[in-house]
């Protein structure tokens, strides 16, 4: 309940995240039927980076401000057109005050017929939340537990639906919460595209965290990972990674294209690294 992402809102995590979210959506409108997007973590839905929060850290400076300076290879400029698109959008004067949380990202990118249900429980983000997306019909804020959520909201009445999961890992079972989640979600709504956010710090257990996935025998697990320096030297975050359950089969070549590109653009130091791989499915054994 600590946790405000205005201090970390556009850093280079919310890039990586909000960039594949984007082609999510986009993915999911290549069919006429309507599809919901549950955000189980929904924050505030719109950060002022000119805040004092977001002044504080400047986190968003090496993260989309470097994005949206940066001269883009052509492909992948069209891959971040969406969510790029989205950023200029509420920035018609330049630069960037404005920058929108997944489930306002989401929201600027649907159709009529898409829906969105956004979790929060933080009294006074899920007040800011309420007032954001007061009086839109495609938007349902509810005050809950995001995971709770994965239980009480799936499967969607649209019976096609992303569901994104993006802890703000405070306590130290969250690999493990994330898990479980995944597990409990997936037995309900197997045929939901997943997608679980986790950082990527000192010390992180992601080798215990990727093998308690891959045990969980769900056919498709696809993992992008970028991380900007190294963490010799420090606790605090050095990169984040996504598991995307039943991906676009546009995705991975998708990320083979992106992730290059944004480890150049946003690298703070020579150790930047980025992998797209498969945790479970059309694995090759190069990948691994």
């Amino acid at each position: 309940m600590n946790y405000r992402h205005i201090y970390h809102a556009g850093n280079f995590a919310d890039v990586l995240k909000h960039a594949v979210l984007a082609r999510l959506v986009l993915y999911m409108q290549k069919k006429d039927k309507a599809f919901r997007v549950l955000d189980t973590h929904a924050g505030i839905g719109l950060y002022d980076l000119s805040s004092e929060e977001a002044q504080k850290t400047g986190e968003w400076r090496e993260g989309i401000g470097r994005l949206m300076l940066a001269e883009l290879p052509p492909q992948v400029a069209e891959l971040l057109s969406p969510y790029l698109s989205a950023v200029r959008d509420l920035n018609p004067n330049g630069g960037v005050r404005l920058y929108p949380g997944s489930p306002k990202l989401a929201r600027m990118l649907f159709r009529p017929q898409d829906r969105l249900s956004a979790m929060e429980l933080h009294p006074d983000d899920l007040g800011r939340l309420s007032r954001l997306f007061e009086g839109d019909y495609q938007v349902r804020v509810t005050e809950l537990d995001g995971w709770l959520a994965l239980g009480a909201h799936l499967p969607p009445k649209e019976k096609r639906g992303i569901i994104l999961v993006d802890p703000p890992f405070e306590e130290p079972d969250e690999y493990e919460r994330l898990v479980k989640g995944l597990a409990g979600a997936y037995r309900r709504f197997p045929g939901g595209t997943y997608c679980l956010w986790y950082p990527l710090k000192k010390g992180a257990p992601i080798k215990d965290f990727h093998q308690a996935l891959q045990d969980l025998e769900i056919p498709k697990m696809l993992c992008a990972e970028l991380s900007v320096r190294s963490d010799r030297e420090t606790t605090g975050l050095t990169g984040s990674g996504l598991i995307i359950v039943n991906p676009p089969f546009t995705l991975k070549d998708e990320l083979h294209a992106l992730l290059p590109v944004l480890k150049q653009v946003l690298a703070q130091d020579r150790f930047a690294s980025q992998r797209a791989f498969w945790l479970r499915g059309e694995t090759q054994p190069e990948e691994r």
